[in-house]
């Protein structure tokens, strides 16, 4: 009970500050950027140091950082195909995630083995 609370407090001042973050730069649509993923995954990191300690904080660090090149071209792709292709939001969407799961895991395995 005691983790599940403090990952409440930790996750809230975390998710608090960057979204205080994105309302002070411009655009105003930085807000939502800085105000989810960055701020859960600092949050997570933080009570990974403390409960498994800092040599596994590193290696989901790496990992979060391989999602998130991933994640790019995930989006990349589903802008291209939304902008210049007009393809359904639901197709592009659950298409392209075949290619962020391809990224991560060719990632993973070029750069853990």
């Amino acid at each position: 009970m005691t983790e599940i609370l403090i990952r409440f407090v930790v996750g809230g001042i975390v998710v608090s500050f960057f979204a205080s973050l994105g309302d002070v730069l411009k655009p105003n649509s930085f807000a939502g950027l800085f105000g989810a993923a960055p701020s859960v995954a600092l949050a997570t990191l933080a009570l990974t140091v403390f409960k498994e300690g800092p040599a596994y904080a590193q290696l989901e660090a790496r990992s979060m950082m391989l999602g998130a090149v991933a994640f790019f071209f995930y989006a990349w792709l589903i802008t291209w195909l939304l902008m210049r292709k007009n393809a359904p939001a639901l197709l592009a969407t659950s298409g392209s995630i075949v290619l962020w799961l391809g990224i991560a895991l060719g990632l993973r395995f070029l750069i853990f083995s």
